[in-house]
C-alpha cells in the first residue's frame, strides 16, 4: 500500500502569554515579510516584537491568553483524514500539521513526516489564495526542514484554490444562511481579508486579485442579483501603504449610508484573533460608533463539510498530476503578469 503524507500549512499562533513575543519576533524575522538582510531583519524583528508583544498580549486577552488556531486545525486535518481515507483504496494517508511561527514548526513536522516514511507527499496550504507572504514561505521553509530531515519523497504542492467549486459552495451557503436571517434592507456584504502592502502587490503578488476571484465567484454562485457587495481589507500595521479599501473605511461608509453589513472572512478558514476580536469586538464597536444598523459576521469555514470535500479532492487532483502545475485543471490560473505565482507559464 502507497503511504502518502499531507502537511498542512497554517500561521500558527501563541499558546500563552509567554509565547506572544517570540511567534511575532518568528514571524517578522521571515524573509517574506521583512526583506532586510541579516542581521538587520533580526534587529528590527527584536524591536517590532518586543514593541507589540504588549498589544498582542492584550488582544489574546479577549480569547483566553492563546490563539485557538491549532486546536482548529487539529479538527480540520481529523477531517480531513477521515474524508481521505474513507473510500479505502491502494493508499494510506496521513495528514500532518507545519505551523510557520509557533510549534508544531516545519522542523519538528518534517521529522515526523520522515518517521512515517511516506512514497509521496503532498503540501497543502490552509489559504486559499496565494501569496509570497502566506503558502509561498510556508512551502520555502518546508523544503528546507525537509532537507534538513532527509526526506527526498516525491512532493507536489497545492498552490491555491480560490475559485475550487466546494470551497465557493461552501462560503455561498454561509452567507445566505446569514442574509436570510438579517431581514430588510438587504445588508451589503463586505468580503473582508488580511490586506498586504501594496509594495507586495507591485512586486506581481497575486494574492488580492485572486481574493477578488473567491468572492466574484461567491456573489456569481449566491445568484443575487442586486446584492451590492466588494472586497475589503484588515489588519494594517505600519507606516508602508496597504492595500485597500479598508474594513474599517467600509464599516463608516455603511454607517454614512445607513446599510447593515454582513462580513465574510473571505481569506480566513478558521477562526483566530483577526476574527474574534478584530471581526467580533473592534470592528462591531465601530460599526455601532458608526451607525450602522445591523452587523452580522459569517464564521470562518472550519470543518464545513463542503470546504474539507475540496481539500480532499485537492490532495487527490495533485496526485495525479505532475509537479509543476497549479491545481486549476493543470494549468496556471494567475494572468501572466503576476510573476510572483509559483506556477510556470
Amino acid at each position: 500500500m502507497s503511504k502518502v503524507a499531507v502537511v498542512l500549512f497554517n500561521l500558527g499562533g501563541p499558546d500563552g502569554p509567554d509565547a506572544v513575543e517570540p511567534f511575532l519576533f518568528n514571524l517578522f524575522n521571515d524573509r517574506a515579510i521583512i526583506g532586510l538582510p541579516q542581521p538587520f531583519r533580526w534587529l528590527l524583528a527584536r524591536f517590532i516584537s518586543r514593541r507589540r508583544a504588549p498589544t498582542a498580549r492584550e488582544i489574546y486577552g479577549h480569547i483566553g491568553d492563546r490563539s485557538p488556531l491549532l486546536e482548529l486545525t487539529r479538527a480540520q486535518s481529523d477531517a480531513l483524514s477521515e474524508s481521505l481515507n474513507a473510500t479505502g483504496g491502494d493508499e494510506m494517508v496521513r495528514v500532518f500539521i507545519a505551523m510557520r511561527y509557533w510549534h508544531p514548526m516545519s522542523d519538528e513536522t518534517a521529522l515526523a513526516v520522515a518517521d512515517f516514511a511516506p512514497d509521496q507527499i503532498v503540501l497543502l496550504p490552509l489559504y486559499a489564495q496565494f501569496s509570497t507572504t502566506t503558502t509561498g514561505s510556508s512551502v520555502a521553509d518546508w523544503h528546507r526542514a525537509a532537507a534538513a530531515a532527509g526526506l527526498s519523497v516525491p512532493t507536489r504542492a497545492v498552490c491555491c484554490y480560490p475559485t475550487d467549486q466546494s470551497f465557493i459552495d461552501a462560503h455561498a451557503a454561509s452567507i445566505r444562511e446569514a442574509l436570510s436571517g438579517a431581514g430588510e434592507p438587504r445588508p451589503r456584504v463586505l468580503f473582508s481579508a488580511h490586506g498586504l502592502p501594496k509594495k507586495v502587490i507591485a512586486a506581481g503578488d497575486p494574492y488580492a486579485w485572486q481574493v477578488e476571484q473567491t468572492a466574484a465567484a461567491v456573489v456569481e454562485r449566491l445568484g443575487i442579483a442586486d446584492l451590492e457587495w466588494l472586497v475589503c481589507y484588515q489588519s494594517r500595521v505600519g507606516p508602508l501603504e496597504w492595500i485597500g479599501p479598508a474594513t474599517e473605511d467600509e464599516l463608516r461608509r455603511a454607517g454614512g449610508d445607513g446599510v447593515p453589513v454582513v462580513v465574510v472572512p473571505i481569506a480566513f478558514v478558521s477562526e483566530h484573533s483577526e476574527t474574534l476580536v478584530e471581526l467580533d469586538i473592534e470592528y462591531r464597536e465601530l460599526a455601532e460608533d458608526c451607525g450602522v444598523p445591523a452587523y452580522t459576521r459569517v464564521p470562518a469555514l472550519g470543518v464545513a463539510d463542503g470546504y474539507i470535500t475540496g481539500l480532499a479532492d485537492a490532495v487527490r487532483d495533485s496526485l495525479t498530476r505532475e509537479p509543476g502545475t497549479c491545481s486549476a485543471a493543470g494549468r496556471r490560473l494567475c494572468p501572466g503578469g503576476f510573476s510572483r505565482c509559483p506556477i510556470a507559464a
